[in-house]
């Protein structure tokens, strides 16, 4: 397993190994990485990129057996999804700002997010796993009182797409079994997620799958496989930290 980054350093962007501590930098891209230059960088002293440029973000609505059954949704039929843009993306250690023409409650959502490292369109299940870089860490921001706030038109692109809301990194984890991981989320320290990836139910490669038949994905497109119990507001001035073990930890402050 390995950990790509990107980070920029003496004023570009590089890619970087994570060994530890340390950022180990390497030739070449994320799809084709190069050689270690014998360069590295202190982990805790990098400026952190988003590790991949995604042309889009594809992101689920009730993903979860747990939070369907707790909140008596109906398990779907199929993937429920919206899209977020890239201008809500932000890497790890970034501030995510405060809205400024919305002043309601704005929610965190710890989730796993699942890369793209090849151009998939109208794959099979049995195929995608060919076509996925590798998992990632997502903090799926909300804007919780827009969502319903005009009875004739779910505002799910208004809501989802604030500046700074599709926080994702700090890595991209290769060569790592997405169904034995659990997914944590800290806001100021206190624990307020905890759930197993494998509750999913539509799994990483049947999401890749399913969604190719609908849209070209595209290597770097993201797509965040939902949250589970655990959502709550934030106020401004939070850090939130999304924990993936395998993959690392994505930390944001709110405002």
């Amino acid at each position: 397993m390995t950990l790509w980054a990107r980070i920029e350093h003496e004023g570009r962007a590089r890619l970087g190994a994570i060994d530890g501590d340390r950022i180990r930098l390497h030739e070449g891209t994320i799809f084709d990485p190069g050689p270690a230059t014998g360069e590295t960088v202190v982990a805790a002293d990098a400026s952190w990129l988003t590790p991949t440029e995604p042309t889009k973000m594809v992101a689920l609505w009730n993903n979860f057996r747990a939070a369907a059954d707790k909140n008596g949704w109906a398990i779907p039929a199929e993937p429920l999804t919206f899209l977020k843009a890239p201008n809500s993306f932000t890497a790890h250690g970034r501030a995510i700002p405060v809205p400024k023409s919305y002043d309601g409650r704005v929610a965190y959502e710890g989730e796993l997010g699942i890369v793209i490292g090849r151009t998939c369109s109208g794959v099979s299940v049995a195929e995608a796993a060919d076509h996925i870089l590798g998992y990632t860490c997502v903090n799926d921001v909300t804007a919780m009182e827009l969502l319903q706030r005009d009875p004739s038109f779910a505002q799910w692109t208004r809501a989802k797409n604030f500046d700074g809301f599709g926080a994702f990194g700090p890595a991209v984890a290769t060569g790592l079994d997405p169904a034995s991981l659990t997914v944590r989320t800290l806001v100021n320290g206190r624990e307020r997620q905890n759930y197993r990836v494998d509750d999913m139910i539509f799994p990483p490669v049947e999401l890749v799958s399913r969604l190719s038949q609908d849209m070209t994905l595209v290597p770097g497109d993201v797509i965040a496989c939902g949250t589970s119990l655990g959502v709550l507001p934030m106020k401004a001035g939070t850090e939130v930290e999304i924990v993936i073990d395998g993959i690392g930890t994505l930390r944001n402050r709110y405002g």
